[in-house]
This record gives C-alpha cells, structure tokens and sequence, in this order.
C-alpha cells in the first residue's frame, strides 16, 4: 500500500492464526479495500483490527479455513463480543467493510447478519466550558507571543547585518554573523573539546546554552509550534492532521484595500472522499483583532525555518515548521513529512499531550479545541453537515446546557400557541343569570377581559370571545356557533390561503375544539335549528361589520 507521500508499506497475510484459504481472502478484501487509500495510518488501523478478527476465529472450537465457512453465529458472537463499547463498535464497522468484499458473502444469512445495523461510536470528548478554553488558549498565546517577539526582533538584528548597517566588532554585529550561520545551517557554531565534548562557541555572548538564547533566535521549538498550531484550531476549528503537509498560505491584497491583505489557505479533508480532498479558505488580515492576522505571526514565526528547508530541499513549502531538539532524527511515521537537517514539520499527538502537560492543562487539547471552535460557529468545518450534526453538536454537553433556554422558550411559544387555538371558557347546560350575551357566547364579565378597552369595558372582536376565559357555552349557543363553523369552512374556497391562514384560521381551530368538547352529535343535531337571527349575525360577523 503507497500513500500520498510516495512510500509503500507491506502486510504479510501469512502472519495471521488462520487457514491459508482464509488468509488469502482476507489479503484480497485489503487489497480491494485499500485501494483508494493514501494513508498509512488508516491501513495499519485496518490491519490491526484484521489481527484482532483472525484471533477470535482462530479461537473457536472448529474455526472455519475461508470466509465462507462463517456462520451467523459466528458472527453474532463477534458482534456480542464487541458491539458495548466504542472501539469495539469501530472494530466491527471496519471488519464488516471488509468481509463484505468478498463477494461470497454478498447475499444470504450470513450476508443480512453483516448488514445489521453498528451503532456508530459515542464521541468521547466534549467542548470546553470558557473557563477551560480560556486557560488553553492563553497557555498557547503566551508561548506563541514569546516566540514571535524574540524571532522578530533577531530576524531585524540579521537583517540589519546583512545591509551592513551594524558596527563591526561590535556586540550586535557578532550576534548578527552568528545569527547569519544559524539561518543557512540551523544551528549556532559550536566548538569541539579534547574529550569529545561540544559547546556552543561564545555562549557567554549569545546570554547562555538554551534554544532560546542560540538556535532559537531564528527558529520555533517544537513546543512552540504546538503553540501556534493550538491557537490556529481555536481560531479556525482545522483538525490537528492539517498541519503536517499545510502548505505556506498566499497572498494577496485585498480588493480596495492598502493596508489589509487577505490569504488563501488550502485545507485538508481526508475524509471528503477522491476529488474533494482540499479546499481554499480566504482569511483577511485587517487589524489587530482580525483572524488573518495570526497569520501574519505564523509566517513571520516560521519564515527562517521554511528558508532554510527550501536551501536544503529545493521546492519544500511547508508552512508549520520547527527546529527539532537532534539534528539527526529517525523517520518512521512515513504519512508525515521527513524531517530536513534539522527541521521537523508539523506535530503529532504524543507531542501535543507533552505540551499539554507542561502547561498543566490534562490531555491533547486539540480534539476539544476543535470541537469547541465547531459548535460555537455553528456550521460544518472540514467535515459535511451530517457530521456537524451528529457528531458534533447533538452530542455535546455545551451546546446541550446552551440550548436549553431555547428549548424551552420554544416550547412555551408552542404551548401558547396551542392554548390560542382551543375553547378557552366554560360549557354550561344553560344561561345563568347575571351573563352579559354577546354574538357568540355569554359573558361572565366583561370589564376583566384580556383585551380591555381604552374606554373601559371589553375591546375583543365578538370570534375571540370563544379563546377568553370568562367566556360561557350553553345548547341555546349551538346552533349559532355550528352555522358560524361551517360558514369559515366555506370562506376556503373562496379566499387565498394567506387571507384565510390570517384572518380565520385560529378561529375555525377554536370552533373545532369546542365542537369536540360539546361533542359531534349535538354539534351536527344544532346545525338543524340554526334560526334567521342566527344566520344575519353570523352574516356581520364574517364581513367584520359586528365590532364590540
């Protein structure tokens, strides 16, 4: 298997506890599966979940010798086995995308067993509180400021240097020769003792031994890289994978602008699918407080490391780079950039827990620096709306604690908008004395309505009396109310569903409740004593001639 950077990795089949026949169709399902693959950390993955199945097989009573000895029982006690936990539920999703390229087990028993449905993996991080984000973000800015401010004013002394603007033999000059050794080979000149001890020469000039005062006038640590790239994912939500091959952003002037500067940045989707693997994100550095210009810092931090890397290896154009504490180091992670002479690139998940370690902060705090940064923007970043969704939003504690207001709020609109459209009075089995009639209803009384009027007294519309609560319905009302309901109904035909959505909607909604409270029979019994009175005040009260 060959990934994006040219290297190939193997996988000996032959190693597994299992029947060669079986070792076999499991090599070609990996070879069919791998196919579009350009990672190797994604095929070691698959490999190890490959070992972890062809132990449990080897482990039964009569193991099968190819796939298409599995049975459903078999498979079920795989699934038993490992369908309580995340990682077990992500072991069972990648073995059956891979047994089901087989095409022996493409339909049957054993084929609608594989089908069955895996829980997808509860997401183990939540965002951090403010508090939290807080803490991690001033950590990394603190770090990343130091640096950026002692690169800064270095990268000026050398400068200054080379224009031969400073005086020779002076103690800024020779800060500045050695400045100019540091740019072209990493490293500060050293000197080699009798006992094969080395030091850094003029030490006492430079202010000591440490990155800071030597290699590092010029260059990011490590440590501070992840600094910077900490401080990018809170800013830009990028996954912490970005930053390995994250090429140096463009840029350009803005339209109509001298003083800002707008960069286009290529980010990196994994798992987007063939064809849609990067996009361009345009940031803008206008100012101080704008997300472009951490930017500006990052390049300016890193210009003498990505120099130096393209001195060394023509056409290398990385942006996240740093000075590696050896100058010989060993490559193994093969997806990751080969480090040059001295300089490494981007950052891995064992560096970024030490970095959170020495600031005191728990674990790597990229996965939840991410997360945060997602679900406070509110839409998808690096990944599709599905995703955003589910894995990051619904599950997380934060937006579930921020949500419930609105939740709630909404609820309360809902159930006021519910009460609004049922019969808010009383169903009496006849007039009581002391009720004021109105068009519809008998009033208990008018002057504490909910709609008073300016001029005292009850300002409703004679339809709302039926949502008031001092509102009476006795049989002698019936028939009035029954011809009322089928004379709204009929208005629909009549008028557009705006118009009628509007004005009558509601009303019709209240007279249906009501209905259903005096019950459909007497309803449809009233309709056949509905009287001329009945009928003309009906008549002003869909003109809206009728006003209190």
């Amino acid at each position: 298997m060959t990934n994006k950077a040219g290297y190939r990795a193997e996988y000996d089949f032959a190693d597994l506890d299992v029947a060669g026949p079986m070792q076999r169709s499991l090599a070609t399902a990996f070879a069919a599966q791998s196919r579009n693959w350009t990672s190797h950390r994604t095929a070691n993955t698959c490999w190890s979940k490959i070992n972890l199945f062809a132990q449990f097989v080897a482990s039964l009573e009569i193991p099968p010798d190819d796939l298409d000895g599995l049975t459903v029982a078999v498979l079920q006690s795989w699934r038993d086995k490992h369908i309580n936990t995340n990682g077990g539920r992500g072991l069972l999703g990648m073995v059956r995308t891979l047994l089901r390229q087989d095409p022996r087990l493409a339909v049957g028993p054993v084929a609608d067993e594989l089908a069955r449905r895996i829980p997808a993996p509860a997401p183990s991080r939540q965002s951090y509180e403010q508090t939290q984000r807080d803490r991690v973000v001033l950590a990394a800015r603190r770090q990343f400021r130091a640096a950026y401010l002692r690169i800064t004013e270095n990268a000026r002394l050398l400068e200054e240097w080379r224009a031969g603007h400073l005086v020779a033999g002076s103690r800024e000059w020779k800060i500045g020769k050695t400045l100019e050794h540091a740019a072209h080979t990493g490293d500060v000149p050293r000197t080699t003792y009798r006992g094969g001890q080395v030091h850094v020469t003029n030490h006492k000039l430079l202010g000591g031994r440490r990155p800071e005062k030597t290699w590092g006038r010029l260059f990011l640590t490590r440590s501070e890289l992840i600094a910077l790239a900490v401080l990018l994912t809170d800013q830009f939500g990028w996954n912490m994978s970005q930053y390995e091959w994250m090429p140096v952003p463009t840029a350009a002037p803005s339209a109509g602008e001298t003083t800002s500067v707008t960069y286009q940045v290529q980010v990196e989707k994994r798992r987007a699918g063939k064809g849609k693997w990067f996009s361009t994100e345009n940031v803008t550095d206008s100012g101080a407080d704008s997300p472009g210009r951490l930017i500006t810092h990052a390049l300016t931090a890193t210009a003498h490391g990505r120099a130096l890397a393209n001195e060394l290896v023509p056409g290398t154009d990385l942006l996240m780079v740093a000075r590696g504490h050896r100058t010989k180091q060993e490559h193994h992670d093969l997806d990751r950039p080969a480090p040059i002479g001295p300089l490494v690139f981007g950052l891995t998940d064992d560096l970024a827990a030490w970095w959170a370690h020495g600031h005191g902060l728990g674990g790597s705090p990229f996965q939840r620096a991410r997360r945060t940064t997602v679900t406070s923007v509110g839409r998808p970043l690096q990944h599709t709306q599905g995703t955003h969704e589910s894995i990051y939003v619904l599950p997380d504690s934060q937006v579930q604690e921020a949500s419930r207001p609105v939740v709630e709020a909404g609820a309360l609109e809902a159930l006021d908008q519910a009460r609004s459209t049922v019969f808010g009075g009383k169903i009496a089995d006849s007039p009581e004395e002391g009720h004021h009639e109105t068009a519809t209803v008998d009033c208990e009384d008018e002057k504490s309505s909910p709609w008073p009027a300016p001029e005292g007294g009850c300002g409703a519309d004679f339809l709302l009396c039926l949502a008031c609560r001092n509102a009476h319905v006795h049989p002698g009302h019936h028939p009035r109310l029954a011809y009322l309901h089928q004379q709204i109904l009929s208005l629909r035909s009549a008028e557009d569903d705006r118009r009628f959505g509007e004005r009558w909607s509601v009303h019709l909604l209240r007279l249906e409740d009501l209905r259903d409270k005096v019950g459909p029979a007497a309803w449809t019994a009233a309709t056949a004593h509905v009287s001329d009175n009945d009928r003309t005040i009906v008549k002003l009260l869909l003109k809206e001639d009728l006003t209190p």
